[in-house]
């Protein structure tokens, strides 16, 4: 059985689906339409544009991406593809905000896809998003993390995967209050300078502020640096208590060794570590306190499955980016499955009424109706006790998830007054 069949818990919420399309006059056609047969209403493949970035301070982690929806495909094809059609995932380097929408655009226009998908850059995110809103597309945007997707930049046509900003924030932050790291203590931070890093600091400074820290120095450090030593300088001379990374891909990699190298005393916590920047660290560099969305260590029979199948086609473990883009290509054929179409319109009625999509975790993900947000699990970690690892990416030390099984998964996520969403 698929890890996205329908439940009998699925029907209520599919049921209620139905009715929608009835009274908006989506269901065009009737029981006819339904009733026809798949091969009548077009067999050709339905075509994805994915967009993620294969080069650049993000490529590493766009490698992982193209993996992961590329096996999602190959699964959904082989088990009869959607409605009876094969999925043809079109994967393209996004290279930058600009290059990123020219080729959502092309996609659009001259490939005909069904839908926009990928991405790992917010600023890159921003303006496919901005394309799937004129063309009136459907974008999964799963990679970006930053608010003002979900915020004041938001439109109706695009989802949002991975965890936002306030979330990874928050999941580190109550470990960093539980270890009396921030009340009375001076911050010095680094930020990435592009939309992600500026929305993070933004969202980090107010939680220092909230809970009794005092920033007293954030420096903005390009995308393209690979040499961290000025910044390093900075913060041996304004000697704080804390040092807080919200930089991005291979800076982050980079920071963490340089600042190993240099033999600073003070603690490190970041607020965005993808798991295959941490492997790059390499262990003996990496400390502190960092947010993730999914680890391969989780121990359900679905991530298990997930973990070993990807290893053994691509000969190594899946990074968190390959699992997002796994499950979104999964959560898009059920919603297609289920609406019988891939029109954008009847594919967004349905992800707007809170159905339940298995992501390999503890517990379902649902996207909110009014910000296009996937409500999941995070996981804070940090790194294992010298000596106790069994390999090169078995150092990392994961926490609980986080909301508990017993809070709601909307605990750590900014709520619909503190939004400035308008769709």
């Amino acid at each position: 059985m698929s890890i996205f069949d329908k439940s009998d818990s699925s029907q209520p919420v599919e049921s209620s689906y139905r009715r929608r399309l009835l009274s908006t006059g989506l269901a065009m056609g009737g029981a006819a339409t339904l009733s026809m047969p798949l091969w009548a209403q077009g067999a050709g493949p339905i075509k994805i544009g994915h967009l993620t970035p294969m080069t650049g301070f993000l490529g590493a982690l766009g490698e992982y991406a193209a993996q992961g929806i590329k096996m999602a495909a190959d699964e959904i094809n082989a088990g009869g593809g959607v409605m009876g059609r094969k999925l043809e995932v079109m994967t393209e380097d996004s290279v930058n905000p600009q290059v990123a929408a020219t080729k959502a655009q092309r996609m659009i226009e001259r490939d005909n896809v069904s839908v926009l998908m990928g991405e790992i850059s917010s600023a890159s995110a921003l303006t496919i998003s901005q394309v799937a809103g004129r063309n009136k597309k459907l974008f999964f945007s799963i990679g970006a993390r930053s608010d003002v997707l979900r915020g004041k930049d938001c439109n109706r046509y695009t989802f949002h995967v991975d965890i936002p900003v306030t979330v990874m924030v928050n999941a580190v932050g109550q470990a960093l209050v539980r270890d009396n790291l921030v009340k009375g203590k001076k911050i010095f931070s680094l930020t990435a300078d592009y939309l992600f890093g500026h929305d993070l600091t933004k969202v980090a400074k107010k939680f220092f502020t909230d809970n009794g820290g005092t920033l007293i120095g954030d420096e903005l450090v390009p995308t393209d640096a690979t040499d961290m030593s000025p910044y390093l300088l900075k913060i041996r001379q304004a000697k704080p208590d804390l040092i807080a990374s919200n930089l991005a891909g291979n800076q982050v990699t980079n920071f963490v060794k340089q600042y190993s190298e240099f033999g600073l005393p003070y603690p490190v916590v970041g607020f965005n570590l993808n798991t295959a920047d941490a492997w790059a660290a390499g262990e003996g560099n990496l400390g502190g306190i960092w947010p993730t969305v999914w680890h391969h260590e989780l121990q359900n029979p679905a991530s298990k499955t997930f973990v070993a199948n990807f290893e053994k086609r691509f000969g190594r473990i899946p990074e968190n980016h390959a699992w997002i883009e796994y499950i979104t290509l999964k959560i898009l054929a059920q919603a297609m499955n289920v609406t019988k179409s891939t029109d954008s319109e009847k594919l967004i009625a349905y992800l707007e009424t809170g159905a339940e999509f298995d992501i390999l975790k503890s517990r379902k993900g649902y996207f909110r109706a009014w910000d296009h947000q996937l409500m999941q699990e995070a996981y804070p970690f940090t790194v294992k006790a010298k000596g106790q690892s069994k390999n090169k990416q078995d150092f990392l030390l994961f926490g609980e998830a986080v909301p508990a099984p017993n809070q709601s998964l909307e605990l750590l996520a900014t709520t619909k007054a503190e939004n400035t969403c308008k769709m």
